[in-house]
């Protein structure tokens, strides 16, 4: 099998490649061929876990357990979930599989990578696979396959499990690509909503800036700094400074730690006003090439803004 059928770079990635290579996957490749900063990368694309699920005999046993999970008793959701996780991090990646990611990880020249899933049911107005699967930060090449199958294996966290019986979608077959791209050491990082979700109203964007990596803010972890802008006269409304006490930052050798932030620092704005209207410019930016609000993730090094990631916003309640 062509290599290029299992993994992809994302500027070989477009909007219409959803099933092979999930919605983060295709945002992507969308942003990076736009012109938008995004850090390179990859996807292991559906049809490589497809063909792990074969190769492996795995599938079988997976429908099964599938099968017996009932969304009134949740002991056989957590039961299902247990077992079929197990059996997808035990099996050993076919060589076709392991060659493909490993040729796509050397075109990087990356030492640390973000690894995370990316499920092929698309994201929608409504409902969202976001928080659904894991994500893994500063990967290394040494467990770079281990990782790719926890995130398969993510696929039937009960969590996963069940929201997919919430959503109707038990008879449609759900797999998952896997999104590899550069890691971003963050000097700073957070979220942006290109409609205020609480105001709903169409000219102000919202963004949320901490120290660190974005996990603390995305997992509740910190309170971020929060900079409301007005799109069309590029004006910022309201800056909400809160003092940040530790961030998440990348441990000697990979993976992460918490540190803390001297008081000194941890007082500042994150973001100055400039810096706010720069990324403004990038967050409207996205908005326009979508044509819907935006849910974006970015992140700072080097004096230099990335985006690693953009979804619809699904908790609006008015259509804008």
């Amino acid at each position: 099998m062509s290599s290029y059928l299992l993994a992809r770079s994302f500027h070989d990635l477009s909007k219409n490649d959803t099933p092979i290579a999930g919605g983060k996957g295709v945002s992507l490749g969308e942003l990076i061929n736009v012109g938008i900063p995004v850090p390179p990368g990859f996807a292991v694309l559906a049809e490589a876990f497809e063909k792990f699920l074969d190769e492996t005999d795995v599938r079988q046993e997976v429908n099964a357990e599938l099968a017996r999970a009932d969304r009134e008793k949740i002991h056989t959701i957590e039961h299902a979930s247990e077992r079929i996780r197990g059996m997808i991090e035990r099996a050993k990646i076919p060589e076709s599989i392991a060659e493909s990611i490993r040729e796509e990880f050397s075109k990087l020249g990356a030492e640390y990578v973000a690894v995370r899933s990316s499920a092929t049911a698309e994201d929608s107005h409504s409902a969202a696979w976001a928080g659904q699967l894991d994500s893994f930060l500063n990967t290394t090449e040494e467990i770079l396959l281990v990782t790719i199958q926890k995130c398969w294996a993510s696929l039937f966290t009960p969590r996963a499990i069940f929201y997919r019986m919430e959503q109707g979608l038990q008879e449609s077959h759900v797999s998952v690509a896997v999104v590899v791209q550069k890691m971003i050491q963050s000097e700073s990082s957070g979220i942006a909503f290109s409609v205020h979700p609480v105001t709903e109203d169409p000219n102000q964007l919202i963004i949320e800036a901490g120290r660190g990596l974005g996990e603390a803010i995305v997992s509740g972890s910190i309170t971020p700094d929060s900079y409301v802008v007005k799109k069309d006269s590029r004006t910022i409304l309201d800056r909400n400074i809160v003092e940040q006490t530790r961030g998440i930052f990348r441990k000697e050798g990979g993976g992460n730690e918490w540190r803390d932030i001297s008081p000194e620092e941890g007082r500042k704005q994150v973001l100055s006003d400039e810096q706010i209207l720069e990324l403004s410019d990038i967050v409207i930016r996205i908005e326009n090439h979508y044509g819907f609000p935006c849910d974006i993730e970015w992140a700072r090094e080097g004096g230099a803004f990335s985006i690693v990631q953009s979804r619809p916003i699904t908790t609006l309640r008015t259509n804008i």
